[in-house]
């Protein structure tokens, strides 16, 4: 019998031995559409809902209802966009910590220290800092930044969707699937497409 798969706690955030940590996490680094989206959670250790998870773990049902319980007993949240064109001009990577830095500086209260999902620091934080490789399965309050984000960029999609029928964006959230590849081909390039990306690139050449 394997062990059950651990889930992500505080430990990281009670180590700091500081009471305003946030985790931080981004969404939608690899859509072929739509922005790249940030949050940040400082969470309440006297208030955590149940069933916190790595976003990718859980069914949008449990994601949706815990995006509300966290923004409901949460110290703080924060959740911020870097547009397509920002995107394009910075590269995804640059686009994305430009997001996070957003989602922190949003917060109030201010965090005291950041856990970054990831291998990388964004340049130009105010705070100290570390980063988290697969934080959003180690550490809870990353984990919750993870699902306010990805919700929030979802809803943004579906909304796009409605204005741009035939890509998918409604399921695929901007990703590049079947039918969005062959939407691409038969409709064409919309503004919300990043025209950075390999296959949107080739459709304008």
């Amino acid at each position: 019998m394997t062990n059950p798969r651990p889930r992500p706690d505080l430990s990281l955030e009670t180590a700091l031995g500081l009471p305003l940590v946030a985790g931080v996490d981004e969404v939608g680094r690899g859509p072929l559409a739509g922005p790249v989206t940030a949050a940040a959670v400082i969470l309440d250790p006297a208030h955590l809902p149940q069933g916190i998870d790595d976003s990718k773990r859980l069914t949008e049902r449990a994601r949706e209802r815990l995006a509300l319980e966290i923004r409901a007993s949460a110290l703080a949240f924060a959740v911020a966009h870097a547009s397509v064109e920002e995107i394009d001009a910075l590269n995804i990577l640059e686009a994305s910590h430009l997001a996070m830095r957003r989602a922190l500086a949003a917060l109030s209260p201010a965090a005291q220290h950041a856990l970054i999902d990831g291998n990388r620091l964004p340049k130009g934080l105010e705070i100290p800092a570390q980063t988290v490789v697969k934080g959003d399965a180690i550490s809870l309050s990353i984990a919750a930044a993870s699902i306010l984000a990805k919700v929030e960029r979802d809803a943004i999609m579906r909304e796009l969707a409605l204005a741009n029928p035939g890509y998918g964006w409604e399921k695929n959230m901007g990703y590049p699937s079947a039918q969005h590849r062959v939407a691409l081909e038969q409709q064409g390039v919309t503004p919300h497409h990043r025209r950075s990306f390999g296959p949107v690139r080739k459709m304008l050449c």
